[in-house]
This record gives structure tokens, C-alpha cells and sequence, in this order.
């Protein structure tokens, strides 16, 4: 490439001879940025979703191509964030595709030094059949004035605040209906 070729490609130049004075427009930008696309236009499919941080639920549609996940962008769809999101939900790509995600059920048994990894259905399992024995194992159906209690203290809930109101409420319906009456949540707290 001869010298006088080499000037003419300068971005000064390049704007002078467009006549992009203010280098506002495509004399300014390079070839490598010419040719990049926005992961949004590669994507196989678009998935809507909600927002897993925080109890308000915005809408995000979530990019997929070749089964991973390149882009999360607010959903103008949503009637609760009309295409927002905070800094969080709009970082919360990295939360999925983070090197140091779990994807994996971990248990460490009473006294154990190490965890080992469990599939999900038997961690659930696990949970389900301690649930259960707890509360047979400490029911109070009445107390010692002949009284009605209907209840354990063996098992208590705290509902944390990314659920929404719907979620919440049907996690106090269960553990009300299994006799629990310690019941609290983040929000409250």
C-alpha cells in the first residue's frame, strides 16, 4: 500500500473526503466494526422470561443460539417494565453463563467433610421425606387443656423477596396447611 493510499484512509481524511465533517457517521468507523453484528441478529430463537433478581418481575427476553444463552434484553412486551431493566437484570447474562454456576445438587451428609453431588430428584426427594418427618414427629393436635392446636414447630418458611406476590402466597398456603406456623419472609423482615 503506497503512502499516499495510507493518507487517504486516515479518519481525518476519511471525513473530509465523505464529507462526514463532524466524523459522526461511517468515516470514522473501521472495518472490523463494520463487520460486527449484534448477537440479538444471530440468535436461533428468542425465549421470553422474567427477571430473577428482585419481587418487581420485569420482562426479558433471553437469545438463544445453539442452546446457550448470547443475549438478555428488557421485553417492550411487558406490561410491568415496558422494555427496562436495571443494571442487574440487564448483567444477568453473566449469571447464567458465570464459569462458577452451580448446575450441580450438592449434599454434605451430618459430620461429613465433603459434599457430594446428588441428582434432583433425589434431593427432593430428601427434602420431601424430612418435611414429612418432621412433622409427624412433632404434630400438636392439642394441647394439655384438651384445646385444639392442629400444628408443628418443627417446621418454619421464610419467603424471600425475588418471588412475586402470587408465589408467596401460595408458599404461605402450603406450609399453613402442613401446620407450620412460623411463617415469615424477607420482605417483612
Amino acid at each position: 500500500m503506497g503512502i499516499a493510499r495510507l493518507f487517504l484512509e486516515w479518519p481525518v481524511v476519511r471525513q473530509l473526503r465523505s464529507g462526514d465533517v463532524l466524523g459522526r457517521g461511517p468515516a470514522v468507523t473501521s472495518k472490523q466494526t463494520r463487520a460486527l453484528a449484534p448477537r440479538t441478529t444471530t440468535a436461533d430463537r428468542v425465549v421470553q422470561s422474567i427477571c430473577p433478581y428482585c419481587a418487581v418481575g420485569c420482562g426479558q427476553r433471553v437469545y438463544v443460539k445453539d442452546g446457550r444463552v448470547v443475549q438478555i434484553e428488557g421485553d417492550p412486551d411487558s406490561p410491568v417494565s415496558r422494555g427496562r431493566l436495571c443494571p442487574k437484570g440487564s448483567a444477568s447474562e453473566q449469571l447464567v453463563n458465570s464459569p462458577g454456576r452451580q448446575t450441580k445438587m450438592l449434599y454434605r451428609a451430618p459430620h461429613a467433610t465433603e459434599w457430594q453431588s446428588l441428582d434432583l430428584d433425589t434431593a427432593i426427594d430428601m427434602v420431601a421425606d424430612r418435611f414429612v418427618e418432621a412433622r409427624r414427629h412433632a404434630w400438636q393436635d392439642i394441647d394439655n387443656k384438651g384445646h385444639p392446636l392442629r400444628r408443628t414447630l418443627k417446621i418454619a418458611a421464610l419467603g424471600g423477596a425475588t418471588l412475586d406476590n402470587e408465589e408467596n402466597y401460595v408458599i404461605k398456603k402450603l406450609f399453613t396447611a402442613a401446620g407450620a406456623i412460623q411463617i415469615e419472609n424477607q420482605a417483612r423482615i
